[in-house]
């Protein structure tokens, strides 16, 4: 290679050298060390040797017409649902050939032996708009030359950024098979109207002394003290020097060739609280140019790292007013929905106290730290830490299976119609629980094996998970028909939302006005009851609908209310919409007939404290107003301390 400018080097080669393999021989300080090229497209097994391509070859039928089947959508219209590639085929039950691959993300058809829909199936007929991918990059854990033997990892360890991941691939000693088969994926995936959304790890890489561009300029890529060691707030061992500028271009560039080559519509960012904001800007105004509606988040935690320069600002929560366009995982809604992930602790839907505000705050999608709803994540769980029902069982040892499956469904119910934008780990929607071989649960599964991570789609089969499966589905569906659960700006959530005082002790219910951001309702009204009792909760003026209760949700009138107050169910939620029909005392004999009954386990509960508080609507007292407003209601009341 030839010196040119800039430190660059070049080298030019005739002829047609698609499917060559190579590697750069550099020289650095009188030592000769053998790399694989840092922008390689592809590379052969375990990424050693990069690959000469003719991409356009690898392009699968209709790719140049192939777009974001979710364009024009707002970050706040999409519903992400993250997923680790091999764990949606790796259990028998889920009847798909291509197990652990990209291609089991293109089967249709499959189904559990019992006839439950799997795979792709499912996760279209949930209603998701975007599967988020954990790693799909050349990741080095993963021995490649030895598939045959049982091997598991999340992949957040890069070794080549801009490659697949072998081990996804039918042939992972063919570079160009891994390339094919991730557009296939990605092409299936839009052609049933899902986006497509990569988790990248930009921020530490697998062995940085072994890193090809290390290799080439020592040290460069990764951030150094003053006695040679590598700075490690990311906890892998190094640190990405994101300021220096040759990263940043680094980074910038591998982003975009991911949106342009793969049409990727998403990135979510592994601890980007370890990326600096300037290198997260110029990511997204540069892919924005060409792809105006990718979506950008990560996890923005503060955490201790050497930067290699004086002034640098570092892309975490606190500082999200500086990358606008990028949005953070909600932690604060994580934990208050169902306690610390650091301990045992219980949170909202599983019986901790004195949460209402946090929780009206999450709502609204304004905590402490978020200023608008359109750069919080909402979620209750992820692939890091205990699954859902796993975090809930591990707090409540006292309570019932049931009362378990109501504080899962609570808590979907809460972020699910929360503003701001829902995100599911895969498997939440049927209970997934991770179960190490002794019958403990598994809290860092990201090496385990696929007994462990496995998405267990028999389990489906069971009417128990059948129906937690319809409840998230049918909150999705109600989340989608109703723009005001989607407003994208801090302004119009104070001026349309409304936390309602004067309610039992920690049940929360806030009012929206209808027709804000094209809502075609008069107005929604949503209640959260934690309690174990039922909740009488007064409605402000004219007939409500029930679309969300306690065992059901949807776009179908679950019952009708217009006697003025809602029975919302023990450890449940009620989401109410003003109706259309007139009022009639068919409609409150409607919803004294329909209302569901709560489990025999809340429901026993509630009668002995009902019994001994006599608690009912009387319990509130001091009611201030209750007024029509336009296109929604204004609600207000004095809550009585000390009542449950």
């Amino acid at each position: 290679m030839e010196q040119d400018v800039n430190g660059t080097w070049v080298a030019e080669k005739e002829g047609n050298l698609n499917g060559t393999y190579y590697t750069y021989t550099v020289r650095v300080r009188g030592e000769e060390k053998e790399a694989c090229d840092p922008y390689a497209r592809t590379t052969g097994v375990n990424g050693k040797r990069a690959m000469v391509i003719d991409l356009a070859s690898t392009n699968p039928e209709g790719w140049d017409s192939d777009a974001d089947p979710n364009a024009g959508l707002t970050y706040n219209d999409a519903i992400i649902y993250e997923l680790h590639v091999r764990d949606l085929s790796s259990d028998g039950s889920a009847g798909i050939k291509n197990v652990g691959k990209f291609l089991g993300l293109t089967e249709t058809g499959t189904v559990t032996p019992g006839g439950i829909p799997t795979g792709l199936d499912h996760i279209k007929d949930l209603g998701v708009t975007h599967l988020h991918l954990l790693p799909i990059y050349d990741y080095g854990s993963v021995d490649e030359e030895n598939l045959d033997k049982a091997q598991f990892n999340w992949g957040y360890d890069p070794v080549n950024y801009n490659v697949p991941e072998g081990s996804y691939s039918t042939d992972p000693y063919n570079g160009e098979v891994r390339v094919k088969e991730m557009k296939q994926m990605v092409k299936t995936l839009h052609d049933n109207d899902i986006s497509v959304i990569m988790d990248v790890v930009y921020n530490h890489v697998q062995s940085a002394g072994d890193f090809c561009f290390n290799m080439i300029v020592p040290g460069y890529f990764s951030r150094i003290d003053e006695n040679g060691a590598y700075s490690n707030g990311s906890g892998c061992g190094n640190d990405t020097a994101s300021e220096r500028s040759m990263v940043r271009k680094y980074i910038v560039d591998s982003v975009k060739y991911w949106a342009d080559e793969y049409h990727i519509d998403g990135f979510r960012f592994d601890l980007v609280g370890l990326i600096d904001t300037e290198t997260i800007n110029q990511i997204v105004e540069e892919v924005h140019k060409d792809h105006p509606d990718v979506i950008f988040y990560g996890e923005g935690w503060t955490m201790d790292t050497m930067v290699t320069k004086e002034g640098v600002t570092m892309a975490t929560q606190q500082n999200s007013v500086e990358t606008p366009g990028f949005a953070y995982f909600s932690d604060t809604i994580r934990d208050a929905l169902k306690g610390s992930v650091f301990d045992t602790s219980t949170g909202y839907v599983s019986g901790a106290e004195g949460l209402e505000e946090t929780i009206e705050q999450c709502f609204m999608g304004l905590t402490d730290w978020c200023t608008t709803p359109a750069q919080t994540i909402n979620y209750a769980s992820c692939h890091d830490n205990l699954t859902m029902m796993d975090r809930i069982a591990r707090s409540t040892l006292d309570s019932s299976r049931a009362d378990r499956i109501r504080m899962n469904n609570l808590a979907a119910a809460v972020y699910l119609t929360s503003e701001g934008i829902p995100f599911m780990q895969a498997g939440e929607e049927m209970l997934r629980s991770k179960l190490k071989a002794g019958g403990t649960y598994d809290e860092n599964s990201y090496k385990s094996p696929d007994s462990v991570n496995s998405i267990k789609w028999s389990t489906l089969e069971e009417t128990e998970y059948q129906d937690v499966y319809e409840y998230y589905k049918g909150l999705i569906a109600f989340r989608k028909a109703h723009a005001a659960l989607r407003l994208t700006n801090a302004e119009d959530v104070k001026q349309n939302v409304t936390p309602v005082d004067g309610l039992p002790a920690n049940v929360v219910a806030l009012s929206i006005n209808g027709g804000v951001n094209g809502e075609a309702s008069d107005g929604i009204f949503v209640i959260f009851n934690p309690n174990n009792q039922v909740e009488e909760i007064p409605l402000p003026e004219g007939v409500w609908d029930v679309f969300v209760n306690g065992e059901k949700a949807g776009t179908e009138v679950l019952a009708t209310i217009a006697d003025g107050k809602a029975s919302v169910e023990p450890i449940s939620a009620m989401v109410l919409v003003r109706s259309t029909a007139a009022p009639s005392a068919a409609g409150a004999e409607s919803a004294a007939q329909e209302s569901p009954a709560a489990t025999e386990s809340a429901s026993a509960e509630a009668a002995d404290v009902s019994s001994a508080s006599g608690n009912s609507a009387g319990i509130l007292i001091g009611v201030a107003a209750v007024a029509a407003a336009a296109g929604g209601i204004a609600f207000a009341a004095k809550k009585k301390k000390g009542t449950k």
